[in-house]
């Protein structure tokens, strides 16, 4: 135990804050209720500081995420105008709105996930309280500004670099910066000039999923996430269509956004639409039931900060084809567990499709065996037991 650090023997009192909480569902939200869930069920007192859902409700309330409960004090929120679901909690009263929870609260630690509204306010709050604080980061700048498209390219590159500035004063506040992967905390150095920022898997429980390594009789391909643009699902829906009408693959995409009307027009427009289901929002019996009977995983996104969802297929015992980009490489070794492709290169995406589907059984059993082996790094409890020590101020296992 370092000076200053909570006893390990003793449960602590948690606040974790965001900026997007369920049910919201984007892989910033699940790694928050999967963490605090994670808390809760080795015994600490989990807070977490969140949006306002669209149910209105403000203020503090018991709910239960992940299976456990926690309390959430929810903020007055609006709605941002482009964006069907997207909701934050209003800038100019987060300050004070912060200050109020930590103080009804007194927690041994602070934990925001993004810097963006409510990082401002835990960290400023945080900081003159002498509270341990820890920041995470799971967004990138470029992708914040697809939800203002109405501004001109220049002002957008400028908002760009006003946002790297905000995120490089909020989380210069924390005594631990972390991001998911290595790629991640190396490009959130580059931009902001932060050092030592840890890279910390946003971790799975592997025993939430049914791997079969049987051999499949029909090729299924599935897509996990939201559907937006940064995703570039349009690669997907055009690399289905290249494919020999031999192999009747079917793909089905499980998730909303914005984009979900595009998808569709351009499958109907390629002539795939009766290829291409868009299965919305689904139960987690159901994506289960749907990860174990796929036959490859796609992943085209350009912008992975880690993705849990690539984890998810990968606990599932999936073969995953994934854009050459951002954090993807660390979850996708190409040629072990799946193969990479080039963004924007679609016939090089369905050939490598193509590749997985038409392997031998054994070939396709190893490419499944390697996804089981390569996930075990992100067990969720070593994931745990790092911010644990982060929290109390103890140097984290394995540093």
């Amino acid at each position: 135990m370092t000076d200053g650090s909570t006893p390990a023997s003793r449960p602590l009192r948690i606040l974790i804050g965001c900026d997007t909480f369920p049910p919201d569902m984007n892989g910033a939200a699940v790694f928050t209720a999967r963490l605090a869930a994670g808390l809760v069920e080795r015994g600490h007192e989990v807070h977490v500081l969140a949006p306002g859902a669209a149910d209105g409700f403000v203020g503090a309330r018991v709910e239960e995420h992940q299976g456990e409960p926690m309390t959430v004090h929810r903020l007055y929120s609006w709605k941002w105008l482009f964006h069907e679901w997207l909701r934050f909690a209003l800038p100019w009263r987060i300050k004070a709105n912060a200050a109020r929870v930590i103080d009804e609260v007194k927690p041994d630690a602070v934990h925001f996930q993004s810097h963006i509204v409510t990082g401002i306010g835990l960290a400023w709050g945080a900081r003159r309280r002498g509270i341990r604080l820890v920041g995470t980061n799971h967004t990138m700048p470029e992708n914040i500004v697809q939800h203002v498209q109405i501004m001109p390219k220049p002002m957008l590159r400028g908002l760009i670099r006003i946002q790297w500035r905000a995120a490089e004063r909020v989380f210069r506040q924390a005594d631990a910066v972390t991001t998911p992967t290595r790629r991640a905390a190396d490009y959130f150095e580059k931009n902001t000039g932060l050092r030592g920022v840890r890279a910390i898997s946003c971790g799975i429980d592997m025993r939430n999923y049914t791997p079969d390594l049987t051999p499949r009789s029909a090729n299924r391909i599935v897509f996990v996430g939201r559907l937006d643009e940064e995703k570039h699902l349009d690669d997907l829906v055009r690399a289905i269509a290249l494919l020999d009408p031999e192999l009747d693959a079917q793909v089905t995409l499980i998730g909303d956004g914005d984009q979900r009307h595009k998808i569709a027009a351009l499958a109907k427009q390629l002539g795939v639409e009766d290829r291409v289901r868009l299965a919305g929002k689904v139960s987690d019996e159901e994506l289960r039931a749907t990860l174990t009977a796929a036959t490859v995983f796609a992943m085209p996104s350009r912008a992975e900060l880690q993705s849990i969802a690539t984890m998810e297929a990968m606990a599932s015992g999936l073969p995953v084809v994934a854009a050459d980009a951002m954090a993807l490489p660390h979850l996708v070794h190409d040629g072990e567990n799946g193969y990479l492709f080039q963004p924007g290169d679609i016939e090089g995406f369905a050939a490598r499709l193509t590749q997985v589907m038409r392997a031998a059984p054994e070939e396709r059993e190893r490419m499944q065996r390697a996804s089981l082996e390569l996930v075990t790094a992100h067990d969720i409890n070593r994931t745990l037991d790092t911010f644990e020590a982060l929290y109390r101020g103890d140097t984290p296992p394995g540093e």
